[in-house]
Protein backbone atom coordinates (compact mmCIF):
# COMPACT_ATOMS: atom_id res chain seq x y z
CA UNK A 1 0.00 0.00 0.00
CA UNK A 2 1.52 3.29 -1.07
CA UNK A 3 2.03 5.71 1.81
CA UNK A 4 2.81 9.42 1.67
CA UNK A 5 5.05 10.43 4.52
CA UNK A 6 5.02 13.88 6.11
CA UNK A 7 7.15 15.26 3.25
CA UNK A 8 4.68 13.95 0.70
CA UNK A 9 6.99 11.25 -0.65
CA UNK A 10 6.25 7.56 -1.12
CA UNK A 11 7.47 5.47 1.77
CA UNK A 12 9.11 2.41 0.14
CA UNK A 13 8.85 0.36 3.32
CA UNK A 14 5.08 -0.02 3.01
CA UNK A 15 3.61 -3.03 1.24
CA UNK A 16 2.41 -2.17 -2.28
CA UNK A 17 -1.04 -3.46 -3.18
CA UNK A 18 -3.80 -2.20 -5.47
CA UNK A 19 -5.25 0.28 -3.00
CA UNK A 20 -3.37 3.52 -2.39
CA UNK A 21 -3.68 6.08 0.36
CA UNK A 22 -2.20 9.38 1.39
CA UNK A 23 -2.13 10.99 4.79
CA UNK A 24 -3.32 14.54 5.18
CA UNK A 25 -1.09 16.00 7.87
CA UNK A 26 -2.83 16.26 11.25
CA UNK A 27 -6.12 14.93 9.88
CA UNK A 28 -6.59 11.44 8.49
CA UNK A 29 -5.53 8.88 5.91
CA UNK A 30 -7.59 8.69 2.74
CA UNK A 31 -7.68 5.57 0.58
CA UNK A 32 -8.38 5.06 -3.11
CA UNK A 33 -9.34 1.77 -4.70
CA UNK A 34 -8.45 1.59 -8.38
CA UNK A 35 -9.27 -1.16 -10.84
CA UNK A 36 -9.13 -0.55 -14.56
CA UNK A 37 -10.58 2.91 -15.07
CA UNK A 38 -12.78 2.76 -11.94
CA UNK A 39 -11.75 4.57 -8.78
CA UNK A 40 -13.37 4.97 -5.38
CA UNK A 41 -12.22 7.36 -2.66
CA UNK A 42 -12.76 6.33 0.97
CA UNK A 43 -13.86 9.40 2.98
CA UNK A 44 -13.07 13.01 2.11
CA UNK A 45 -11.60 14.72 5.14
CA UNK A 46 -12.14 18.37 6.01
CA UNK A 47 -13.22 21.10 3.62
CA UNK A 48 -9.92 22.99 3.85
CA UNK A 49 -8.12 19.89 2.52
CA UNK A 50 -10.22 19.56 -0.65
CA UNK A 51 -7.78 21.21 -3.08
CA UNK A 52 -4.86 19.31 -1.58
CA UNK A 53 -6.79 16.05 -2.06
CA UNK A 54 -7.44 16.75 -5.74
CA UNK A 55 -3.81 17.75 -6.26
CA UNK A 56 -2.58 14.52 -4.70
CA UNK A 57 -5.06 12.44 -6.69
CA UNK A 58 -3.72 13.95 -9.89
CA UNK A 59 -0.12 13.47 -8.77
CA UNK A 60 -0.88 9.78 -8.20
CA UNK A 61 -2.71 9.49 -11.53
CA UNK A 62 -5.83 8.63 -9.56
CA UNK A 63 -8.04 11.31 -11.09
CA UNK A 64 -10.94 11.36 -11.75
CA UNK A 65 -12.86 9.66 -8.95
CA UNK A 66 -16.23 8.10 -9.79
CA UNK A 67 -17.29 7.00 -6.28
CA UNK A 68 -16.88 8.28 -2.74
CA UNK A 69 -17.61 5.92 0.15
CA UNK A 70 -18.03 7.21 3.69
CA UNK A 71 -16.90 4.86 6.45
CA UNK A 72 -19.29 6.76 8.76
CA UNK A 73 -20.97 10.15 8.99
CA UNK A 74 -18.63 12.07 11.31
CA UNK A 75 -17.65 15.56 10.17
CA UNK A 76 -13.93 14.85 9.69
CA UNK A 77 -14.77 12.12 7.17
CA UNK A 78 -17.45 13.86 5.12
CA UNK A 79 -17.01 17.63 5.38
CA UNK A 80 -14.97 18.12 2.19
CA UNK A 81 -17.52 16.38 -0.04
CA UNK A 82 -19.27 19.47 -1.38
CA UNK A 83 -15.99 21.29 -2.09
CA UNK A 84 -14.59 18.22 -3.85
CA UNK A 85 -17.74 17.88 -5.92
CA UNK A 86 -17.45 21.52 -6.96
CA UNK A 87 -13.78 21.17 -7.89
CA UNK A 88 -14.37 17.88 -9.75
CA UNK A 89 -17.23 19.17 -11.91
CA UNK A 90 -15.88 17.23 -14.88
CA UNK A 91 -17.01 13.88 -13.45
CA UNK A 92 -20.19 12.44 -11.95
CA UNK A 93 -19.65 11.10 -8.44
CA UNK A 94 -21.72 8.45 -6.69
CA UNK A 95 -21.80 8.65 -2.88
CA UNK A 96 -22.07 5.45 -0.86
CA UNK A 97 -22.65 5.05 2.89
CA UNK A 98 -24.26 2.68 5.34
CA UNK A 99 -28.04 2.90 5.31
CA UNK A 100 -27.99 4.15 8.92
CA UNK A 101 -25.80 7.08 7.85
CA UNK A 102 -28.27 8.47 5.34
CA UNK A 103 -30.46 10.34 7.88
CA UNK A 104 -27.33 11.87 9.44
CA UNK A 105 -26.01 12.94 6.04
CA UNK A 106 -29.33 14.54 5.13
CA UNK A 107 -29.84 16.19 8.52
CA UNK A 108 -26.44 16.87 10.13
CA UNK A 109 -27.69 19.45 12.65
CA UNK A 110 -27.36 17.18 15.72
CA UNK A 111 -23.83 16.14 14.73
CA UNK A 112 -22.88 19.76 14.01
CA UNK A 113 -24.11 20.80 17.44
CA UNK A 114 -22.20 18.03 19.23
CA UNK A 115 -18.88 18.54 17.42
CA UNK A 116 -19.24 22.31 16.86
CA UNK A 117 -18.23 21.85 13.23
CA UNK A 118 -20.32 22.69 10.19
CA UNK A 119 -21.30 20.03 7.65
CA UNK A 120 -23.70 20.76 4.81
CA UNK A 121 -26.46 18.19 4.08
CA UNK A 122 -25.67 15.42 1.60
CA UNK A 123 -28.99 14.51 0.03
CA UNK A 124 -28.28 11.57 -2.26
CA UNK A 125 -26.30 8.49 -1.24
CA UNK A 126 -26.45 4.83 -2.19
CA UNK A 127 -27.29 2.83 0.98
CA UNK A 128 -25.02 -0.03 2.03
CA UNK A 129 -25.44 -2.86 4.54
CA UNK A 130 -23.65 -5.98 5.76
CA UNK A 131 -22.66 -8.29 2.92
CA UNK A 132 -23.06 -5.81 0.07
CA UNK A 133 -20.49 -6.11 -2.71
CA UNK A 134 -19.11 -3.08 -4.53
CA UNK A 135 -17.69 -3.95 -7.95
CA UNK A 136 -14.94 -1.86 -9.54
CA UNK A 137 -13.99 -3.29 -12.94
CA UNK A 138 -13.63 -6.79 -11.51
CA UNK A 139 -12.35 -5.81 -8.07
CA UNK A 140 -14.93 -6.84 -5.47
CA UNK A 141 -15.14 -5.07 -2.12
CA UNK A 142 -17.32 -6.48 0.65
CA UNK A 143 -19.04 -4.35 3.28
CA UNK A 144 -18.96 -5.31 6.97
CA UNK A 145 -20.92 -3.53 9.69
CA UNK A 146 -18.51 -2.47 12.43
CA UNK A 147 -20.84 -0.62 14.81
CA UNK A 148 -19.91 0.95 18.12
CA UNK A 149 -17.94 4.08 17.30
CA UNK A 150 -21.13 4.97 15.46
CA UNK A 151 -24.14 2.95 14.45
CA UNK A 152 -23.30 3.49 10.78
CA UNK A 153 -19.61 2.51 10.75
CA UNK A 154 -18.53 0.09 8.04
CA UNK A 155 -15.37 -1.75 7.08
CA UNK A 156 -14.38 -2.39 3.47
CA UNK A 157 -12.81 -5.78 2.73
CA UNK A 158 -10.64 -6.25 -0.36
CA UNK A 159 -10.52 -10.04 -0.79
CA UNK A 160 -8.00 -9.91 -3.64
CA UNK A 161 -5.41 -8.11 -1.52
CA UNK A 162 -6.66 -9.39 1.85
CA UNK A 163 -6.84 -5.85 3.21
CA UNK A 164 -9.48 -4.45 5.56
CA UNK A 165 -10.16 -0.71 5.83
CA UNK A 166 -11.86 0.01 9.15
CA UNK A 167 -12.07 3.80 9.27
CA UNK A 168 -12.45 4.82 12.92
CA UNK A 169 -14.51 1.77 13.87
CA UNK A 170 -11.89 -0.09 15.93
CA UNK A 171 -9.26 2.22 17.40
CA UNK A 172 -7.11 5.17 16.36
CA UNK A 173 -3.47 4.06 16.19
CA UNK A 174 -1.45 7.14 15.31
CA UNK A 175 1.79 5.15 15.42
CA UNK A 176 3.12 2.05 17.18
CA UNK A 177 3.33 3.88 20.52
CA UNK A 178 0.33 6.20 20.25
CA UNK A 179 -3.35 5.31 20.38
CA UNK A 180 -6.65 6.80 21.50
CA UNK A 181 -9.97 4.99 21.95
CA UNK A 182 -12.84 5.53 19.51
CA UNK A 183 -14.91 7.50 22.03
CA UNK A 184 -16.35 10.13 19.71
CA UNK A 185 -19.81 11.47 19.02
CA UNK A 186 -23.29 11.19 20.46
CA UNK A 187 -24.06 7.76 19.00
CA UNK A 188 -21.27 5.71 20.58
CA UNK A 189 -22.39 2.30 21.84
CA UNK A 190 -19.99 0.17 23.85
CA UNK A 191 -21.91 -3.12 23.48
CA UNK A 192 -21.77 -2.76 19.71
CA UNK A 193 -18.08 -1.91 19.85
CA UNK A 194 -17.27 -5.04 21.86
CA UNK A 195 -19.20 -7.11 19.30
CA UNK A 196 -17.13 -5.47 16.58
CA UNK A 197 -13.93 -6.53 18.35
CA UNK A 198 -15.17 -10.13 18.41
CA UNK A 199 -16.15 -9.93 14.76
CA UNK A 200 -12.79 -8.51 13.76
CA UNK A 201 -10.89 -11.20 15.64
CA UNK A 202 -12.82 -13.92 13.79
CA UNK A 203 -11.78 -12.30 10.50
CA UNK A 204 -8.05 -12.78 11.21
CA UNK A 205 -7.63 -15.69 8.74
CA UNK A 206 -9.05 -13.47 5.99
CA UNK A 207 -6.71 -10.48 6.32
CA UNK A 208 -3.04 -9.73 5.79
CA UNK A 209 -3.32 -6.02 6.51
CA UNK A 210 -5.63 -3.60 8.28
CA UNK A 211 -5.96 0.09 7.42
CA UNK A 212 -7.05 2.88 9.75
CA UNK A 213 -8.23 6.40 9.09
CA UNK A 214 -6.03 7.64 11.97
CA UNK A 215 -3.49 6.59 10.60
CA UNK A 216 -2.22 4.08 8.12
CA UNK A 217 -1.83 0.40 7.36
CA UNK A 218 -0.43 -2.37 9.55
CA UNK A 219 0.63 -5.83 8.42
CA UNK A 220 1.93 -9.18 9.67
CA UNK A 221 2.70 -9.30 13.42
CA UNK A 222 1.17 -5.85 13.90
CA UNK A 223 -2.20 -7.23 12.79
CA UNK A 224 -1.97 -10.00 15.40
CA UNK A 225 -1.00 -7.54 18.11
CA UNK A 226 -3.87 -5.18 17.29
CA UNK A 227 -6.52 -7.89 17.12
CA UNK A 228 -5.31 -9.58 20.31
CA UNK A 229 -4.99 -6.40 22.35
CA UNK A 230 -7.47 -3.84 21.00
CA UNK A 231 -10.19 -4.54 23.57
CA UNK A 232 -7.76 -4.31 26.47
CA UNK A 233 -6.34 -1.08 25.02
CA UNK A 234 -9.81 0.40 24.76
CA UNK A 235 -10.78 -0.64 28.30
CA UNK A 236 -7.55 0.65 29.81
CA UNK A 237 -7.99 4.07 28.20
CA UNK A 238 -11.73 4.33 28.89
CA UNK A 239 -11.47 3.31 32.56
CA UNK A 240 -8.57 5.68 33.15
CA UNK A 241 -10.46 8.62 31.66
CA UNK A 242 -13.50 7.88 33.82
CA UNK A 243 -11.38 7.53 36.97
CA UNK A 244 -9.44 10.76 36.38
CA UNK A 245 -12.62 12.69 35.62
CA UNK A 246 -14.34 11.36 38.75
CA UNK A 247 -11.29 12.37 40.78
CA UNK A 248 -11.95 15.94 39.68
CA UNK A 249 -9.01 16.52 37.39
CA UNK A 250 -9.21 19.15 34.66
CA UNK A 251 -9.05 18.22 30.97
CA UNK A 252 -5.52 19.62 30.89
CA UNK A 253 -4.43 17.38 33.79
CA UNK A 254 -6.22 14.33 32.33
CA UNK A 255 -4.36 14.89 29.07
CA UNK A 256 -1.05 14.92 30.94
CA UNK A 257 -1.99 11.74 32.84
CA UNK A 258 -3.04 10.01 29.60
CA UNK A 259 0.33 10.76 28.04
CA UNK A 260 2.23 9.63 31.15
CA UNK A 261 0.19 6.47 31.85
CA UNK A 262 -1.23 5.23 28.55
CA UNK A 263 1.20 6.40 25.84
CA UNK A 264 4.46 7.26 27.67
CA UNK A 265 6.66 6.37 24.67
CA UNK A 266 4.68 8.34 22.11
CA UNK A 267 6.88 10.35 19.73
CA UNK A 268 3.83 12.43 18.76
CA UNK A 269 2.65 13.48 22.22
CA UNK A 270 5.34 14.16 24.81
CA UNK A 271 5.27 16.02 28.11
CA UNK A 272 6.55 19.06 26.23
CA UNK A 273 4.11 18.74 23.29
CA UNK A 274 0.49 17.76 23.91
CA UNK A 275 -0.96 19.76 21.02
CA UNK A 276 -3.92 17.89 19.54
CA UNK A 277 -4.13 15.29 22.31
CA UNK A 278 -6.05 17.60 24.64
CA UNK A 279 -8.77 18.14 22.02
CA UNK A 280 -9.00 14.39 21.58
CA UNK A 281 -9.28 13.77 25.32
CA UNK A 282 -11.94 16.47 25.63
CA UNK A 283 -13.98 14.75 22.89
CA UNK A 284 -13.52 11.38 24.61
CA UNK A 285 -14.90 12.79 27.86
CA UNK A 286 -17.89 14.39 26.10
CA UNK A 287 -18.63 11.03 24.45
CA UNK A 288 -18.43 9.22 27.79
CA UNK A 289 -20.92 11.72 29.18
CA UNK A 290 -23.28 11.24 26.23
CA UNK A 291 -23.03 7.46 26.65
CA UNK A 292 -23.83 7.66 30.38
CA UNK A 293 -20.42 6.55 31.70
CA UNK A 294 -19.74 9.96 33.23
CA UNK A 295 -22.33 12.18 34.91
Amino acid sequence: MAHLNEEGKINPNMTLIDAEFFKLKKTLALYVFESGTSRMLIDTGETLSARKIVKKLKNFNLYPIQKILFTHAHWDHIQAYHRLKKIMQDTEIEVLAHENALPVLKNPEKMNEFFKYSVEPIENATPLKEGDIIKLDGLELEIFEFFGHTQDSIAIYDKKNRNLIVGDAVIDILDHDTYVPVLFGPNFNEASLLNTYKKLKKMRPMINSISFSHFGTYTDDDVDFILNNVEDMYMKAKNALIQWHEEGYSVEKITELYQESIIPNSPLFTKESLQGLQWNIEQNIECLKAAGFIK
